[in-house]
């Protein structure tokens, strides 16, 4: 994208995020300079790049989900991750209650 281009780049709609990861997919640029060049962070890039990839590989396949079974089956991930997290930390906290009582003894 030209300095030009750059500079009047307000607000990053779908269709030049998409122009930006298929020139970072391309080898046109990488996400490093893409960051610099457009002020972005790469860790917003990266999200983008890995948007796209979940994105065609959904449209990929036999029976692509709609985005409504996407986001359901994101959000199914999401709880059941912070289930596990929630386990772990009450377990952690007993563990620690139980090392505390021994040392109290």
């Amino acid at each position: 994208m030209s300095k030009a281009v750059v500079d009047s780049i307000k607000r990053w709609a779908a269709k030049r995020k998409t122009g930006l990861v298929i020139e970072i997919i391309q080898g046109k640029t990488t996400v490093s300079e893409a960051s610099q060049s457009f002020d972005l962070t790469p860790s917003e890039i990266e999200g983008w790049v890995e948007d796209a990839k979940r994105g065609s590989e959904n449209s990929l396949r036999a029976n692509p989900l709609d985005i409504r079974e996407q986001y359901e089956k994101q959000l199914r991930d999401l709880q059941d991750a912070y289930g596990e997290a929630v386990l772990e930390l009450r377990a952690r906290r007993k563990l620690q209650a139980l090392l505390d009582a021994q040392d109290g003894k």
